[in-house]
């Protein structure tokens, strides 16, 4: 059986070379066949039983360093869904330049950039029972190591509505995706993008780290749109504040910074254009206001113009843009920053308004579009838990399709646009934002391949098409609800099912922690112990990298308690309490108020009582505790009739925090809660301390 496919026709640097595997089905399929520039005989590792599972590989010496730029393998029918193209210059230590899990077999020929004297496959998962097998594993590229290099002008061309990005003369249309991942995996992840039409990358920052980057963007044909941060960068609530009126150290500084790098890179065939500064203009809110904030933001688009002509004189190769979170910012560099060849704006639900924006402002600028797609978390409405309403997963991937299309209806104008975001990350503004969560792709992956390629072959996604949860705004701490979900796999793959709670409403934490469930669907689902709004995340699956999520937001209530609440509006005293710093005081009334949205907060220091005065001797069966985070580890619950003479009904030397509801009984006019060891660095907090009586 000979192989299908086309194989490049000059020799590769691997053909005859020295060829070892981790094993071989037998010595018929020995590793050397891979490499012999025959496409009848073949290596074959060893079958999937217990001494030969994945991983398998195959390596080729090539003899000296070498340049990588193109790997092709030509698979027989047993060939490898997930594998990476490694490179090493000892055979020991190993690093990726491609890697897949969605490898459909056949002739697989890969634009790679690195450099070694070794060259491996590695497999991690068979489409089958049987081994990894290749016709040929041929390695293209050239000996030396040479970095790719120019010339890649970039030039904006044309005339009032009617202009063109061009690259060494051809016109250029940015397909773009703002990167995320860290440079080192650059040359692994750039022939992905490659394949799914992406054709440049956007970046906020340029540096002595940025040359992987660039080189491993070149490798693959893409470009990269390379930033400089400024401050106050990041847009509203984030960034340094920045006196651009008279801070002439920072502007030195970083007119320095920006000088070098231009220099370092403005022959690097990855870079497409220079852009400078990220949403400063309409961050300068948040550092100064009135006729102050108006001067600041002139004093800044005068920096941006200095940086311009700046860059102008050292590369003339290359257009030069600045960002911003808003077409406001425009004005400013239609006044005072003449030297920027096009303009650039984030823009995510609001994208289409950006067209109208610049017809009304009178421009004779084009400009790119450097972040875009669904709607964020500032533009949404909130839901019933006060919290904004995340869009669906299918609603993002519309968000991104409908960004490209208002691009695309500005045309002359709009030269592309670079989408909001290429990351792994699987945090609260992962899930959020990222095309590739987790490395998992997404609908929103897809949609962005079709968009920039035209493609839509593959497996995709598991779609969550509706997500409901049986209680919303009133769950009881600890207790169970039910979710349910409609889920449908469109290629039919059988879903495996995760959820995760974040906190960020709570206590700013953008991870997630793994939610208890059980059932297949609907599902019962264990609510945090910690009071207040959480996000619970469900996660669909289908075994070929490939994922659904759906969020929603719940919050999460005392558990109610029978009887009432002897302690409430009680006379309630403290051995200490915080009576400043942000959001106080915080008095020891606080806690037995009835509000679970206030709370007592001690000094930072053992031992801390609280306590309650009943007004006179009473009996009572239940006591609830609810801990802000700073919660007491060892503690006891003390009752008195005098205030002076102290029993104890409970104590614990392993308290976690969230809502402690014991069961104890006891009689007395005063209750304490008497602790002796911090569960953190801060205080004691509570925010309830119920004695009830049924």
């Amino acid at each position: 059986m000979r192989a299908a496919g086309l194989l490049p026709q000059e020799t590769p640097l691997s053909q005859g070379k020295a060829a070892t595997a981790s094993s071989s089905e037998g010595a018929s399929t020995p590793a050397s066949a891979a490499v012999d520039g025959d496409a009848g005989t073949r290596w074959s590792s060893a079958f999937a039983d217990p001494a030969h599972a994945d991983p398998q590989w195959l390596q080729v010496d090539l003899g000296a360093t070498a340049s990588i730029t193109q790997v092709t393998l030509n698979w027989e029918s047993a060939y490898a869904t997930a594998y990476e193209i490694q490179v090493s210059d000892d055979a020991t230590n190993w690093h990726s330049v491609y890697r897949t899990t969605a490898g459909a077999g056949g002739v697989q020929t890969l634009a790679v950039g690195g450099s070694g004297r070794y060259v491996r496959m590695y497999g991690t998962h068979r489409v089958g029972g049987y081994g990894y097998s290749l016709w040929e594993f041929q390695v293209s590229g050239s000996f030396g190591g040479t970095t790719p290099a120019g010339p890649g002008v970039t030039k904006v061309t044309g005339s009032q509505g009617n202009w063109q990005l061009t690259v060494d003369g051809a016109p250029y249309v940015v397909k773009g995706l703002t990167w995320g991942p860290p440079v080192s995996e650059a040359a692994a992840r750039m022939p992905e993008l490659h394949e799914a039409g992406v054709n440049t990358v956007r970046t906020w920052g340029t540096d002595g780290t940025t040359k992987p980057l660039l080189d491993a963007a070149a490798a693959n044909g893409l470009k990269v749109i390379s930033g400089f941060w400024l401050q106050p960068g990041g847009g509203p609530g984030s960034g340094g504040c920045v006196d651009y009126l008279t801070d002439t150290n920072y502007k030195n500084t970083m007119l320095g910074e920006i000088q070098r790098w231009v220099t370092e890179y403005r022959g690097n065939a990855g870079v497409l254009m220079w852009n400078v500064g990220n949403e400063s203009l309409l961050g300068m809110q948040n550092c100064y206001s009135g006729t102050q904030l108006e001067q600041e933001r002139v004093a800044y688009a005068q920096f941006v113009e200095q940086a311009a002509q700046a860059i102008h004189a050292i590369d003339a190769d290359h257009p030069v843009t600045s960002t911003d979170a808003w077409t406001g910012a425009w004005p400013y560099y239609k006044a005072y920053t003449p030297s920027l060849d096009l303009y650039s704006v984030n823009a995510y639900k609001q994208v289409c308004q950006v067209k109208q924006d610049w017809n009304a402002g009178g421009y004779t600028k084009p400009y790119i579009v450097t972040e875009t797609g669904p709607a964020g978390e500032w533009e949404v409405p909130n839901d019933a838990n006060g919290v904004p309403a995340e869009p669906t997963d299918v609603q993002k991937r519309d968000g991104y399709v409908n960004a490209w299309n208002c691009i695309l209806a500005h045309p002359g104008v709009a030269l592309g646009a670079t989408l909001f975001h290429y990351g792994s990350e699987g945090d609260f503004g992962g899930v959020w934002f990222n095309i590739t969560t987790g490395n998992e792709k997404r609908l929103s992956w897809y949609a962005v391949r079709k968009l920039y390629s035209g493609r839509t072959d593959g497996n995709t996604p598991p779609v969550i098409s509706s997500m409901n949860l049986s209680r919303t705004t009133d769950v009881p701490a600890g207790g169970t609800f039910t979710l349910t979900a409609a889920v449908a796999d469109p290629d039919g793959d059988p879903i495996a099912y995760t959820m995760g709670y974040n906190s960020k409403y709570i206590n700013g934490a953008g991870g997630l922690i793994p939610a208890q469930f059980t059932g297949s669907g609907p599902f019962t689902v264990t609510a945090p112990s910690t009071l207040g709004v959480w996000k619970i995340y469900l996660y669909a699956r289908d075994g070929h990298g490939n994922v659904g999520i759906e969020t929603r937001s719940l919050r999460v209530v005392p558990p109610p308690v029978n009887g009432t609440n002897i302690a409430r509006g009680a006379v309630t005293t403290a051995s200490s309490y915080q009576a400043d710093g942000p959001g106080a005081p915080y008095p020891p009334q606080a806690a037995t108020d009835g509000d679970p949205a206030t709370r007592w907060a001690s000094d930072w220091s053992d031992p801390q009582w609280l306590q309650v005065d009943l007004g006179h001797s009473q009996s009572f069966d239940h006591v609830q505790l609810i801990w802000e985070s700073a919660y007491g580890k060892a503690y006891e619950i003390q009752v008195s009739d005098d205030g002076t003479n102290w029993h104890s009904v409970y104590t614990t030397t392993t308290g976690d925090g969230g809502v402690d509801d014991l069961a104890i009984s006891g009689t007395g006019r005063y209750v304490r809660m008497s602790a002796t060891q911090r569960g953190t660095t801060y205080g004691y907090s509570l925010y309830e301390f119920g004695v009830y009586r049924t």
